[in-house]
């Protein structure tokens, strides 16, 4: 048997398992505007985030609590203040409003220092794969530093985020690369956004 048809042969059985497990390059719409703009509810307060009161020389109404699971803090005087879906500009007027029965005039700040309420999730080739706190505006860029940053084999390029829109699942391809050197604007995540960066197979 000539050498030539054997090589031939050998270099087919070689290549064929690569074809087989190299999956097809996504075929995901990129972001349209809508989907950059940073959500309308990111900033609002849930359950389980952390808040800090702070009312203007009144130490004895001034602290930190949690939201409780029903949405709520216990608060000196107040009793069970409504905070989930609040901002803390809305949260400080409804605290305001029910001090104002008791103080003179308060002076009322609210800051959030942890939202528990509010996750995004980053998997795939990133070093540190896991769930993480949303924060206000949050990028994609933020997303994947807070994961440890891409693995030797991350395909930034077709890295995409599985989105909720009104009960249905959407897909979008994002290029971090792109947007990494300064040839596209950055991404906004919503809460509850899924991360995913493939592997590259090139």
């Amino acid at each position: 048997m000539s050498p030539r048809p054997t090589l031939l042969l050998a270099l087919l059985i070689a290549v064929a398992p690569a074809c087989r497990s190299a999956p097809p390059r996504p075929d995901l719409p990129l972001p349209t505007e809508e989907d950059r703009a940073a959500p309308p509810v990111a900033n609002t307060m849930g359950p389980g985030d952390l808040v800090e009161v702070r009312v203007f020389q009144e130490p004895d109404h001034s602290g930190v609590w949690r939201v409780s699971p029903e949405g709520t803090i216990d608060y000196p005087l107040c009793g069970k203040v409504e905070l989930a879906g609040r901002t803390s500009s809305t949260a400080a007027d409804a605290l305001s409003e029910c001090l104002a029965r008791y103080l003179r005039r308060p002076q009322v700040s609210v800051l959030i220092r942890e939202y528990n309420s509010k996750k995004i999730f980053v998997f795939g080739e990133v070093q540190k794969p896991g769930t993480f706190p949303y924060e206000g505006e949050m990028t994609i860029i933020q997303a994947i530093t807070l994961a440890g940053g891409f693995t030797k084999l991350a395909a930034q390029n077709n890295t995409h985020v599985t989105r909720l829109v009104q009960g249905q699942e959407r897909k979008i391809r994002v290029p971090v690369e792109e947007i990494g050197v300064g040839r596209e604007r950055n991404f906004v995540l919503q809460p509850g956004d899924i991360v995913f960066v493939p592997e590259s197979f090139f």
